[in-house]
């Protein structure tokens, strides 16, 4: 009898067979791109078709990341991936791993080429790279006259700062001529001294950037004395001078923001810096204010002048303390003068005699109080009240005891 197989036997026995066959494994297909589906998930679904057949291919997101082109429909392609069989529908399709467009492989292996030659030979190197000058004066660009590219550049740094002076160097950007007008541009902007500069173009294909993949180009750009920043193309788009440029922007728009300082920015850091600092000069000036009135106290208390105050006021204490008491010792003495004085008086012999009383001396003015010390015929001196008188003694009386 007859084997009957399932439909998804077969279709399991079918993708075996496509897995087994080594072409089918890794292989290339060059055709036209129709009914182009990028999805939501990241995945592009798409047919590749030709005169002769189509074929469907699918790109999982894991895989965009070397895709430097949106598709569309009608482009030519070359499509490297695998085929195999989709199980559940039954269908093969191609399983897409890289899209390069349809003659631009040879473009691909070229700017392979010179960039790992250029990477030997050092221009790539991270010390060659010059750093983007914080705030810039004159800004030289170099790139096409029109277009959004030089549009954007011009908005973009005049709104940031419209005092920044933009100096066009007007080039070619593509086909034959655009690699020596690039450079012409370089040597240009570079003997005029500007500030920093941008070399770059809008987006496009391969071939419409593949003047600043040139090595002339690229050397230009590592020998120049100014700092330059690449702007080629999209986000995605890769070209040697981004590898040779001291700064890379991803967008002509990005480059105008990476060299030219915003003006608002810094007038807000330059207020906040002012009132930090007026913060800072108003507390120091406290502090010192502080430290001044604790000098000023220690000076008033080391004052000469004050010791002088302190000492004078001390005199003056001092003296009236001395002529309080010389008046009080005056006063006791005239005190006790006055007492003696009084009893001087009770003892003067002038008193007695004003008493009535009379005082007798001999001739050598001994004071006579003893009868037995004259004689008779002695001469005496005889003293008053008023005067004094001469006498002599007759006779001598003693005292009856």
């Amino acid at each position: 009898m007859q084997n009957v197989y399932t439909v998804g036997q077969i279709n399991s026995y079918i993708k075996n067979m496509f897995a087994q066959d080594f072409l089918l494994q890794e292989l290339s297909i060059k055709g036209e791109v129709s009914n182009c589906k990028y999805h939501s998930s990241g995945h592009i679904y798409f047919t590749l078709k030709d005169e002769k057949g189509t074929i469907s291919c699918v790109m999982f997101a894991g895989n965009r990341s070397g895709l430097r082109f949106r598709m569309a429909e009608g482009m030519q392609v070359v499509v490297k991936g695998t085929i195999d069989v989709y199980e559940r529908d039954g269908k093969y399709q191609m399983y897409t791993r890289s899209i390069t467009r349809d003659g631009a492989g040879a473009l691909y292996e070229r700017f392979e080429r010179l960039k790992q030659e250029l990477l030997e030979r050092g221009m790539f190197a991270p010390e060659y790279k010059k750093p983007i000058p914080e705030y810039v004066r004159t800004l030289g660009v170099v790139t096409a006259p029109t277009g959004a590219a030089v549009r954007d550049i011009i908005n973009i740094a005049s709104r940031r700062n419209p005092y920044v002076q933009i100096i066009l160097y007007p080039a070619i950007v593509q086909g034959e001529a655009a690699a020596a007008s690039i450079v012409e541009g370089i040597h240009a902007l570079e003997a005029k001294q500007v500030d920093v500069m941008i070399v770059g173009r809008g987006g496009g294909s391969i071939e419409d950037l593949w003047a600043f993949n040139e090595e002339v180009v690229a050397q230009a750009v590592f020998d120049c004395s100014i700092p330059i920043i690449s702007a080629v193309g999209h986000e995605t788009d890769t070209t040697i001078i981004d590898y040779v440029a001291d700064l890379r922007a991803p967008t002509p728009s990005a480059a105008a923001e990476l060299a030219v300082f915003d003006v608002s920015l810094l007038q807000s850091q330059l207020d906040g810096m002012r009132l930090t600092l007026n913060r800072q000069i108003q507390g120091r000036l406290r502090l010192e204010r502080t430290r001044l009135k604790a000098v000023e106290a220690r000076l008033k208390m080391n004052s000469p002048v004050g010791k002088i105050r302190e000492k004078k006021t001390y005199a003056m204490n001092l003296e009236e303390r001395m002529t309080s008491a010389m008046r009080n010792q005056i006063t006791g003495k005239r005190h006790r003068l006055a007492i003696y004085i009084e009893k001087l008086k009770g003892l003067s012999p002038l008193d007695k005699l004003n008493q009535g009383y009379s005082y007798i001396s001999d001739k050598e003015g001994r004071t006579l109080t003893d009868i037995n010390k004259v004689k008779i015929g002695d001469k005496l001196q005889i003293y008053v009240k008023n005067g004094r008188m001469e006498a002599e003694v007759t006779g001598k009386y003693p005292k009856m005891q």
